[in-house]
């Protein structure tokens, strides 16, 4: 799978992380796609024509895996648990993130916040992580709602440097993570990696069955041959997946979304494309007196 993603990704690793810091490296005229949140106005306005800062940016860098392993998260309607993929996630990105000399960390959310383990780069580092996380037991007796929140601000305090920070989780949390998720990404490159179940979008027709919530240990007997009950839970979680998005997208944060079902490296690949066209865009427009120029 490594291979395989870092043959695709052909050496554009970095699109997934961003450096810690830039170093002006040179000046150019603009060129079509540029950024032009690179233009050098002053260099601009005395050559009557627009230049472009050029940087390059710090070969070391570090990653941070920020992983919600609260009740929910061993929840998966067939053999892969949100769990595993988010085991699996860790373990592809922090090999290739290693082998290109980064540094990667993480800190461990079960019902609070429990390890923390310090950015450090090598093979050795990578399987001490995963060995962490495969040798945790599950959290079968914690009745106490996830708070995410408090993740989020552990992270902000303990990451003084500015770095690359996944947030793997399927945020089914209480409220109130929102603002810290915005904050921590005001000083970091945050990507927030949504995993979920297809069975929390859409019930099947499997008659009369029990529902326990992970997170409380409530359980409750339904009758998934009522197709008014399936249309109303489809349309909650409809519902719920629009808010999700709305949020994160208010944070400032791009999202990976990880299904038990999805191929991980086609995932990983789309996720890519998409901050590449939107790195494309985000300059916007010439101001409207440089595009004759330009």
């Amino acid at each position: 799978m490594l291979r395989r993603l870092d043959g695709l990704l052909q050496g554009d690793y970095r699109t997934l992380l961003r450096g810690t810091g830039m170093d002006l490296a040179d000046l150019r005229e603009y060129q079509h796609h540029d950024d032009v949140r690179h233009i050098d106005w002053n260099v601009t306005a005395r050559l009557q024509q627009p230049h472009v800062r050029v940087f390059t940016e710090d070969r070391e860098m570090s990653a941070w895996f920020l992983l919600d392993l609260s009740p929910s998260m061993d929840f998966g309607s067939s053999e892969q648990r949100k769990r595993h993929v988010s085991a699996e996630f860790v373990a592809v990105l922090a090999r290739m993130l290693t082998r290109h000399g980064n540094r990667v960390g993480a800190m461990l959310y079960g019902s609070g916040v429990d390890a923390v383990i310090p950015t450090r780069g090598g093979r050795h580092h990578v399987l001490h992580l995963l060995h962490t996380l495969q040798a945790r037991p599950e959290v079968t007796d914690s009745h106490t709602p996830t708070r995410l929140h408090e993740l989020l601000e552990s992270a902000a305090n303990l990451l003084r440097r500015r770095s690359t920070v996944f947030v793997v989780s399927d945020f089914i949390s209480e409220p109130g993570w929102e603002k810290p998720l915005a904050q921590l990404a005001r000083r970091h490159e945050v990507v927030a990696v949504r995993l979920l179940d297809p069975l929390e979008l859409d019930l099947p027709d499997l008659g009369l069955i029990p529902i326990r919530d992970a997170e409380t240990g409530e359980q409750l007997l339904v009758d998934t041959h009522d197709a008014g009950f399936r249309k109303r839970f489809a349309q909650i979680a409809a519902q719920r997946e629009a808010d999700l998005r709305q949020s994160l997208a208010r944070a400032g944060v791009d999202t990976l979304e990880l299904s038990t079902d999805d191929d991980l490296v086609d995932a990983i690949m789309r996720f890519t494309e998409l901050r590449k066209r939107r790195s494309r865009l985000s300059g916007g427009a010439l101001p409207a007196h440089l595009k004759h120029a330009a």
